[in-house]
């Protein structure tokens, strides 16, 4: 790899990613601090952050909404459920993962429950062609159950 001074590493971040990427981690793993992009890697740094915190709560969201079609959505139940589960059991392993990989994200999903419930049951709404009022208020079950891979509204 060809070597970059420090102002062509910076331009090379909006130029070629993956390159700037592999000179950023090449330079880190030799200790090479001096001539290391810290603006850009900073950045992604926290854009990873986040991009954590948007998946839990993506996936904590979509699980919602399968939660309260299997409980609510009576017409649709008998022909979908199955399916339904099934979903849910790939976002429960999914979130499984995510804390597996970011332990330290297990109290973001107490922090994001009621917030990702009233996103599902604005979308589920929606779906459904009723109210948000047709949903109880506050969330029906606890965090426990909504990720034990085991539960169903059955």
């Amino acid at each position: 790899m060809k070597t970059l001074t420090d102002r062509h590493l910076s331009a090379l971040y909006d130029r070629d990613y993956q390159l700037w990427l592999e000179t950023t981690i090449d330079r880190v793993r030799s200790r090479d601090f001096n001539h290391v992009d810290w603006d850009n890697l900073l950045d992604e740094l926290e854009d990873m952050a986040k991009r954590n915190k948007r998946t839990v709560k993506s996936l904590l969201t979509r699980l919602w909404e399968h939660l309260l079609k299997l409980g609510y959505w009576e017409t649709e139940r008998e022909r979908n459920a199955n399916k339904w589960k099934a979903e849910m059991t790939t976002f429960r392993q999914q979130i499984r993962d995510e804390l597996a990989d970011s332990p330290s994200l297990k109290p973001y999903l107490s922090e994001i429950f009621d917030e990702t419930y009233l996103d599902a049951k604005k979308v589920m709404a929606r779906l459904m062609d009723t109210t948000i009022d047709f949903f109880p208020e506050t969330p029906p079950v606890s965090l426990e159950q909504v990720l034990d891979e085991e539960w169903f509204f059955d």
